[in-house]
């Protein structure tokens, strides 16, 4: 069944690193229940499905155990895919809720990949979530950093925004499976974000996302996008970009770029490189 994907690993760290993704392409999409079943069966925590539609291109996204709106990492893949296929430009997609691009540079062993993702938006975290998910992590209310508060940021999908105050704190991470992806279903989150701050534009993270049946992602770019969204909606010093380091705790470190235009609500442009994985 999964003989057509392709395995590639984006937002790496040059040949290493980065966060596995599936993608598939083909002239049409499979039934959501096929593209579902080989989502779990490659096992990645997300897989791409890539069609021509006239003069772009129709993508979903699927992790192993439920379709996502929006995921940044595959669609690097994907942009890195359709580069290697067709050659390096921008691809416009047409996902379920709204039209982004990609594009895709080849460079020796690894691809320069850019997405521009959907509209950003965020909002104060309700309270009574925010002690939900203090507790699911075992983090206390001064594990918290004031200068970013708990909030619920989109970029393509829903996060749970946590800026905790040390890259200690962040490296404890740890919750139940089981409990995380009820309490993620139940606040419709995608996944739930961990930050620390080591500049205005250096952020470390760590992302839970048992909502889509996997612990935890190495790197995230639709959260990428939103966490860059909410620090324009409260006037961080950003000074135009981010640069996000992911993944290290797991062993897979990865790199996300983000550059943050002025208008609020505006793309974000999230890239970094991708390799393509063996077998």
């Amino acid at each position: 069944m999964t003989t057509t994907v392709l395995r590639i690993a984006a937002f790496s760290d040059g040949n290493a690193g980065g966060n596995p993704a599936g993608v598939w392409i083909g002239e049409a999409l499979p039934d959501a229940a096929t593209m579902q079943a080989i989502a779990a069966e490659v096992g990645f925590s997300e897989t791409a499905f890539a069609a021509p539609e006239g003069e772009a291109w129709r993508v979903r996204y699927f992790a192993p155990s439920m379709e996502v709106p929006f995921c940044g990492h595959a669609t690097i893949a994907l942009g890195a895919a359709l580069a290697h296929r067709y050659g390096d430009r921008s691809f416009a997609l047409h996902l379920n809720a709204s039209d982004i691009s990609v594009s895709g540079q080849r460079d020796g062993s690894t691809i320069a990949a850019a997405l521009l993702s959907p509209p950003t938006r965020s909002a104060p975290l309700d309270e009574a979530l925010r002690d939900a998910l203090l507790d699911l992590f075992g983090y206390a209310v001064s594990d918290l950093d004031p200068k970013l508060p708990p909030a619920r940021i989109h970029g393509g999908a829903d996060h749970a925004l946590l800026a905790l105050t040390s890259r200690q704190a962040l490296a404890r991470m740890a919750y139940d499976f089981e409990r995380g992806r009820a309490l993620m279903q139940q606040a419709g989150l995608v996944t739930i974000a961990l930050v620390t701050v080591e500049t205005p534009q250096l952020f470390h993270v760590r992302n839970a996302f048992a909502a889509g049946g996997v612990l935890e992602d190495p790197a995230t770019g639709a959260a990428a996008a939103a966490l860059a969204g909410y620090l324009r909606d409260i006037g961080w010093p950003h000074g135009g970009a981010i640069d996000i380091v992911q993944g290290e705790d797991m062993g897979a470190r990865s790199l996300i770029r983000a550059e943050i235009g002025e208008s609020k609500g505006s793309s974000i442009r999230v890239s970094g490189t991708a390799r393509f994985m063996e077998g």
